[in-house]
């Protein structure tokens, strides 16, 4: 059962599946190559209609000029401004690529250059697609109601509008990349026009840059000028009132302050310096009064406080003295006892120095109460004036009040005054500077060639267009691919075994036909003619070419079957199909006449009862059959007939068209008593079956049946058909021996599998297929 068919499949197994993968490039491959005649068709058909595009599409010509915005063009006339951030130079960029494509400019450059009566611009050649659309308008204007007749006036102004409406239309701005450089171009059917009307375009945008210049400042100067005479009026009033204010509430002042203000700060700083030196004298008398209150023996240690003072020179000297005395008493003392004559002399006049320090630091501190005093007495005087001062000024603070509002409001006043004074001196200086912010850096020139069409362009946009459609059509056609191609669709598709490929068979037709058949050299000329015979061609093909492909693949079915039932004399095999068409009866008839040249005893029974197509290919039509022996009326024997040269026995069927109940025939007695009689008598009993689909008859015959060869068409059969109907009849499907594909275009079969794949190295076997005399004869037919 496991026997694999050496015809087109390797013996090595297969890789493992990379439908998991991201991208099945082999597989795309193959597609591209399969459908490889779609994608040129629409390639061509895309191309074709570009080359009649080409040859029926207007030339146009495009012209172009590039303006530099160059705000240093008037830095001589303006002052320095400050630089503008990327922001603000892409928006000024922005307008002005607005401005050129605004009606105004479209309408100046129809004025300039008189386009309203141009034809070449109003009237271009028209396009097939324009003539069908100007023909409607014409029609629907001359059903539709006329209104008033239009006057020449009228008429002009409409001309100038589309004139201008066209300009637009075929006028392109664009920026250069990031600079601030324009580029201007204009196409028309006129290469003369394009070049005049573009340079014209250059001229309208320089001019309207300058009459908006020249428009802005002579209108700011109009407005400045009475602004001016507003201001400068209300100025000069204001600055009257302050004066007048002033002398009717008696504000006189000097250097910019009122007098009142002027002697009240002063006493004011008078007071400041009172209190400092009031303060500093009565820390001084403090210090020295405590110094005296401590005693006269407390006062000469202290005494040492007043030393930073200018005029304590005698109490510094008295001290130093004072400080020997100590010292000498001290070492008399010590040496000679205090007792000494020496001793007590020095302690006298120690005494005598204390009292003369004492005194002298009564007499500082009687001095600075007196100083502590004075300052006291000026400090309270100050204070005295400045309230009094206060007090007279406090009167004047309202109309101080007043004053400074008046002031401010003048001041105001002139200061904005001033300002817009300036402004209008720089208007008007501006007006004589005829200098725009831009300049031609470009001139427009009369193009050499057509832009449009650009027939590079518009054949490879076709190809692209043409691949795109065409992998279209390739990605509907495989999407709608749901037949049996390849050994895997059956394996993977059924789980069942795969048999082999049959070609179609007879002579070369459109459909595809690439098996021809030819009489074998060794038929004698009598069965020659014989073999002309419908039944007998198509039933001899596998004896006819025995070293071709059709052949191989039964013989791979009957060594299917030799392994299925090893050690079984007799078989029963039954052909079936899913659906009615799909060469079940010619397999049948050709696996039959293989198993009978090969010495087996093989009886064929016609059992497809509603659609006899092995009967319908006899010569001569038969009196009895499979029927009439079920149903006793006839020995079953008798109805068969035997082939002369293969020794096929066949058991045909009569057409009968009032036999309903084929089913319950084929599962009767009858039936049962003839395959067992036959099943003595033959090895081999073939059964071509009724398909799965339109009947059940196959399904009543299944259990005398041993096992099936199902057929299947190449590329016609729907895959979910073949297995629903296989689901749909578990005790068939468990006695398929194999699958074969028939009607296969061998040609064709090599571009349904990825590369590998063993089908795409079919014309490696041609030498198995072709016998030497085969090769000499017919060299075309070897790869068949």
């Amino acid at each position: 059962m496991n026997q694999r068919n050496l015809t087109l499949h390797s013996t090595l197994p297969k890789g493992a599946d990379d439908s998991d993968s991201f991208i099945d490039i082999d597989r795309l491959i193959a597609i591209l190559i399969r459908r490889a005649g779609s994608i040129a068709l629409c390639v061509a058909a895309t191309v074709t209609l570009a080359v009649i595009y080409l040859l029926f599409a207007t030339a146009q010509y495009t012209s172009m000029t590039q303006i530099l915005l160059d705000d240093n063009m008037a830095k001589y006339a303006q002052d320095a401004t400050p630089v503008a951030s990327s922001q603000q130079v892409d928006m000024e960029i922005a307008s002005a690529v607005e401005i050129l494509k605004s009606n105004q400019l479209a309408l100046r450059v129809v004025d300039a250059e008189k386009l309203q009566d141009n034809d070449t611009l109003l009237d271009p050649p028209k396009s097939p697609a324009a003539l069908i659309k100007s023909g409607i308008k014409l029609v629907v204007s001359a059903l539709a109601p006329g209104g008033p007749p239009a006057t020449e006036a009228d008429e002009r102004n409409a001309r100038r509008q589309k004139a201008a409406a066209l300009l637009q239309d075929a006028v392109t701005v664009s920026r250069v990349n990031r600079s601030s450089v324009l580029a201007v171009s204009f196409r028309s059917t006129d290469k003369l026009l394009a070049a005049r009307i573009t340079k014209a375009y250059a001229n309208a945008y320089l001019n309207d840059q300058l009459n908006a210049n020249f428009d802005a400042t002579e209108s700011a100067s109009v407005w400045l000028q009475q602004r001016l005479s507003d201001l400068r009026e209300r100025s000069q009033q204001a600055a009257l009132d302050v004066a007048k204010f002033k002398a009717e509430n008696g504000l006189t002042s000097a250097n910019g302050e009122l007098m009142s203000e002027q002697q009240l700060a002063d006493l004011n700083k008078q007071l400041i310096v009172a209190q400092a030196d009031s303060a500093s004298a009565s820390a001084r008398y403090n210090q020295f009064k405590s110094i005296i209150d401590l005693g006269p023996e407390s006062a000469v240690n202290n005494a040492a406080i007043s030393s930073g003072q200018a005029d304590n020179t005698v109490i510094k000297d008295l001290r130093t003295r004072y400080a020997a005395v100590n010292k000498r008493e001290q070492e008399v003392t010590t040496n000679f006892g205090e007792d000494h004559p020496q001793a007590v002399a020095l302690r006298a006049e120690k005494q005598d120095l204390t009292r003369q320090i004492y005194q002298e630091l009564q007499q500082l501190t009687a001095s600075y109460r007196n100083e502590f005093e004075v300052t006291r007495s000026r400090e309270a005087s100050l204070r005295q004036n400045i309230e009094h001062l206060t007090g007279k000024n406090s009167e004047a603070d309202r109309s101080i009040v007043q004053l400074s509002d008046l002031e401010q409001r003048a001041a105001a006043l002139k200061t904005l005054y001033e300002s817009y004074l300036g402004k209008y001196e720089e208007a008007s200086q501006q007006q004589s500077f005829p200098i725009a912010k831009a300049r031609v850096i470009s001139e427009a020139g009369v193009p050499v060639s057509p832009s449009s069409p650009k027939k590079t362009m518009t054949l490879g946009l076709a190809i692209v267009l043409g691949l795109m459609a065409g992998g279209a059509l390739t990605a509907f056609q495989e999407f709608r691919e749901r037949f049996f191609r390849v050994e895997g669709d059956v394996r993977t598709i059924l789980g069942l075994k795969f048999l082999g490929y049959l070609p179609r068979i007879g002579k070369p037709t459109r459909d595809g036909t690439i098996f021809r058949q030819r009489t074998s050299p060794s038929v004698e000329p009598a069965e020659a003619a014989d073999s002309d015979a419908t039944f007998e061609r198509i039933m001899r093909v596998v004896l006819e070419a025995p070293r071709s492909i059709f052949a191989e693949t039964l013989r791979n079915a009957k060594l299917a079957s030799d392994v299925m039932f090893q050690g079984k004399s007799d078989r029963v095999i039954g052909v079936v199909s899913a659906m009615p068409g799909e060469g079940k009866s010619t397999t049948a008839a050709n696996f039959a006449a293989l198993l009978a040249s090969s010495g087996k005893r093989t009886l064929l029974i016609d059992a497809d009862l509603r659609n006899p197509g092995l009967t319908r290919m006899l010569k001569n039509p038969p009196q009895q059959g499979l029927v009439e022996a079920v149903l006793g009326e006839v020995p079953w024997a008798s109805a068969v007939k035997i082939d002369p040269r293969t020794k096929l026995a066949i058991l045909p069927v009569l057409p009968n068209d009032h036999l309903m109940h084929t089913s319950e025939l084929l599962a009767s007695q009858g039936m049962f008593n003839l395959m067992e009689n036959a099943r003595k008598m033959f090895d081999y009993i073939v059964v071509d079956l009724a398909p799965l689909g339109p009947v059940i008859d196959a399904k009543a015959f299944a259990p005398q049946v041993d096992g099936f060869l199902f057929v299947t068409e190449w590329g016609s059969t729907p895959t979910s058909v073949v297995r629903d109907l296989l689901n749909a009849e578990p005790q068939i499907k468990s006695k398929i021996l194999g699958v074969i594909l028939n009607k296969t275009d061998m040609t064709e079969l090599g571009k349904f599998t990825n590369f590998g794949g063993t089908e795409r190295y079919r014309h490696k076997y041609v030498s198995y297929y072709t016998d030497e005399k085969s090769k000499k004869r017919e060299p075309a037919d070897a790869g068949a």
